[in-house]
């Protein structure tokens, strides 16, 4: 089974390109997913509750947000994407983890 993303803020334009590239792709833009000024624990509990990995440009705050997270729930996942990844790069990236998953095994 293919994974499914959830983009935090700031993603249009990746998703834009990834989505040209990659249509099978799914991949729910902050908007779509719903979650636009959601504080990060929300967010991340509504990537979870949608069976979705969390896509963030937020490496200061979310790792520890995720870290406690998953304490106490599960998730599918959290990657991170530098923002000063050109966004080629990052579509690239963000096709070869789609094409490549394996979900972990119980």
């Amino acid at each position: 089974m293919r994974p499914r993303f959830q983009a935090d803020a700031d993603f249009n334009k990746i998703i834009v390109g990834l989505r040209r590239r990659e249509p099978s792709v799914d991949f729910l833009t902050a908007q779509e997913g719903d979650v636009i000024g959601l504080a990060d624990p929300d967010v991340l509990r509504v990537a979870s509750e949608a069976t979705r990995i969390l896509v963030s440009h937020d490496r200061k705050t979310m790792p520890r947000h995720f870290a406690k997270f998953i304490e106490g729930r599960s998730s599918p996942g959290l990657l991170i994407v530098s923002q000063d990844l050109e966004i080629g790069a990052a579509i690239d990236d963000l096709i070869l983890v789609w094409q490549q998953w394996t979900p972990a095994s119980g």
